[in-house]
């Protein structure tokens, strides 16, 4: 069984920082593309950061320049870096992430999405 836990979120004032992980733990072959999203109040979930396997990285126009998104291979664990934060940075964090289970591997089957269970970011003006 795999899953994916989110942590890190908390209270913060504009202009602070937080970091965001995303461990996966259970019987992984491998992690492709790992995002990070988030929802606030009353709007649509959006996605914020992207990782991909080869390393590569992508943003939400918001956040270039104050978020980073990183990952560590050997801990199976994806971070997200948040510098310079805003009061409209406050929402639910989620990661998603595209995994290939060890039984999936071996039955040639393709990875699936999985998601965590959200970890809250309020920033105060």
């Amino acid at each position: 069984q795999v899953q994916l836990v989110e942590s890190g979120g908390g209270l913060v004032q504009a202009g602070g920082s937080l970091r965001l992980s995303c461990g996966a733990s259970g019987s992984i072959f491998s992690i492709n593309s790992v995002k990070w999203f988030r929802q606030a109040p009353g709007k649509q979930r959006e996605m914020v950061a992207t990782i991909r396997s080869d390393g590569s990285t992508l943003y939400t126009d918001s956040v270039k320049g104050r978020f980073t998104i990183s990952r560590d291979n050997a801990k199976n664990t994806v971070y997200l870096h948040m510098n310079g934060l805003k009061p409209e940075d406050t929402a639910v964090y989620y990661c998603n992430a595209q995994i290939r289970s060890l039984s999936q591997y071996m039955g040639s089957l393709p990875p699936e999405d999985y998601w965590g269970q959200g970890t809250q970011v309020t920033v105060s003006s």
